[in-house]
């Protein structure tokens, strides 16, 4: 059981940071298909300062790791940003080309690093065994990552954002009606701007936590498994609204975490049921949720428009 919260945990961390960066994106009215990208870029950044950065200071390694991770992210996102925004290209289209971009380039650059070091090395892993004990503290038999506490307090601060604060509120006026907003002196532009390079950050802090969930080592060749569009899914169940995306990440990472340890479990066990179908779980509750759920949901009602300055 401890198993089954701890991973339930780590992996709802992934899905909240991930859903947020997508929320803050969709209520600025751009819809954020890249996220599983962006999750790959951010992972990347994170594991390269893992690798070459030495340090004793697990204080100092945490706020690189994490500093590299949101860098990475935003850089990566302003590709959307560039082409949503400025040049009003499709946003569906640019999510899933940054999407096989960042799996591609990520994996040729870790190639191309690990081959300089070493020339019979053409793999696509990063190793970083030290440095992911420096973000785990064991409590009893209870192994606390701090991207937990990462996540509450990023939790905490988009729910002041977006509610408390007139730049959030004017980010939402613009995913609602930009016209609207522009007519009362708001910068849509600015404000999307703002919701993209957001949404990079997050997914980037999501990223660097989900290849930290469990191993130590990861190869870019394989992605995220799909974790970006599970937010998504989780995003969307959780109507746009941070403390409902909190709640369905913990359903959805339940789920992603009976896969690592339903081993532990007899009567799960005893079904002999082969370890994908756990797998694939998380997956499976999302069509179907999304299936029951989606008439009812209530997107910003410009996302996925692009803003004309022009049209009235």
């Amino acid at each position: 059981m401890t198993l089954l919260i701890q991973y339930t945990l780590i992996f709802a961390s992934v899905l909240i940071l991930v859903a947020l960066g997508g929320c803050i994106s969709e209520h600025s009215g751009v819809i954020n298909l890249g996220l599983e990208g962006i999750m790959v870029i951010g992972a990347l950044g994170g594991a390269l300062v893992m690798k070459f950065f030495k340090t004793d200071s697990s204080f100092l390694m945490i706020l690189l790791v994490v500093l590299a991770a949101i860098v990475m992210g935003m850089l990566f996102s302003a590709l959307l940003g560039v082409a949503c925004i400025n040049f009003k290209a499709d946003q569906t289209i640019i999510g899933t080309a940054m999407n096989m971009l960042s799996v591609a380039g990520a994996t040729v650059f870790v190639k191309a690093i690990n081959t300089a070091a070493d020339p019979n090395d053409v793999s696509s892993t990063i190793q970083y065994n030290g440095p992911k004990k420096m973000f785990i503290e064991r409590i009893g038999n209870f192994e606390f990552n701090w991207f937990m506490v990462i996540t509450l307090v990023v939790l905490g601060l988009v729910c002041l954002f977006l509610y408390k604060t007139k730049y959030g509120l004017r980010l939402q006026a613009c995913g609602e009606h930009p016209q609207a907003a522009d007519s009362v002196g708001i910068n849509v532009y600015k404000m999307r701007w703002m919701g993209v390079l957001m949404s990079g950050a997050l997914g980037g802090l999501g990223g660097i936590c989900y290849i930290l969930a469990g191993v130590s080592e990861w190869k870019f060749e394989t992605g995220v498994a799909g974790f970006g569009f599970l937010a998504l899914a989780v995003m969307i169940f959780g109507q746009w609204k941070p403390y409902r995306i909190a709640l369905v990440a913990l359903l959805f990472g339940m789920f992603r975490a009976l896969s690592n340890v339903y081993i532990g479990f007899d009567f799960l066990y005893n079904l002999k049921i082969p370890s994908s179908v756990y797998n694939m779980m998380p997956y499976i509750v999302s069509l179907i949720v999304l299936a029951l759920s989606s008439k009812h949901s209530h997107a910003p009602k410009a996302e996925g428009i692009p803003y004309d300055k022009g049209q009235r």
